[in-house]
């Protein structure tokens, strides 16, 4: 089993997960020569993608889905709430198969189990997920404005996370941000600043954990060492072993074993 991204931000996000012959992409927004190019980057051709599961709504992360799954044939699987909310990204001639899933049920698709979750953020219906091959899982956590047991309770015992770190709050204090928009931000339908995933960190099961990565860091109101430092403390780690999710370059093959 294993997983790549091909790019974490605001300005779009996509993650690939493998299992055997199955390759999953969770949530897609970039467009579609871009998606394409950016999977070549992990050698990949989009008839390589058996599937998309989709987190929420917001651009950044289905804006560009269902027209790449148009094109090319894919499924897509997302929850009501967020069906309800994607009809504006449909292509104006389209057969897409969309597979509508409940928040709390767990699925399979080929070879990878499929686990959503809940998840407070300003969104119709949002979850996030944890993919398994039945032994090994990885979970992942982005766009969440707060941290719940239920949460705790699906990311506890991973063998791989990628976790939020979207903002350092002295600096999104302090930034170009508007009022209203810091208030969103760092509210509780906003997203995890730094030593809140730390926190969230420190309450689970991390004694699989093989890989964990900071992700959707804000370009303005975060660095990568301040993501680091918060989370490598947690875990009593050198710097250089937590990666990062990058807006432009994603992050390369990462395998567990």
């Amino acid at each position: 089993m294993r997983f790549a991204s091909l790019g974490s931000g605001s300005a779009g996000n996509a993650l690939v997960v493998e299992v055997q012959q199955t390759r999953l992409m969770l949530d897609c927004g970039f467009g579609i020569k871009e998606t394409s190019a950016r999977l070549e980057r992990l050698n990949l051709a989009a008839s390589d993608i058996n599937g998309i599961v989709i987190t929420h709504e917001h651009d950044d992360h289905a804006g560009g889905a269902f027209k790449f799954a148009a094109k090319h044939n894919i499924p897509v699987w997302l929850t009501y709430g967020t069906l309800k909310m994607v009809t504006r990204y449909f292509p104006s001639q389209h057969a897409l198969q969309l597979h509508v899933i409940d928040s709390h049920t767990a699925f399979k698709i080929q070879d990878v189990e499929v686990h959503p979750y809940p998840v407070p953020h300003d969104a119709r219906e949002p979850v996030q997920y944890v993919f398994s091959d039945g032994n090994k899982s990885l979970g992942v956590l982005t766009d969440v404005g707060r941290t719940t047991q239920h949460i705790e309770q699906k990311l506890s015992g991973c063998h791989a996370l990628v976790l939020e770190c979207n903002h350092d709050a002295t600096l999104l204090q302090n930034g170009p941000y508007s009022w209203s928009l810091k208030k969103r931000v760092g509210g509780d339908l906003g997203h995890l600043e730094n030593s809140d995933s730390a926190n969230l960190l420190s309450r689970l099961d991390n004694s699989r954990l093989q890989h964990i990565v900071a992700a959707h860091l804000s370009a303005k109101n975060n660095t990568p060492l301040l993501a680091k430092t918060a989370l490598a403390k947690v875990l009593e780690c050198e710097l250089d072993w937590i990666g990062i999710a990058d807006q432009q370059l994603g992050f390369d093959w990462r395998e567990m074993r």
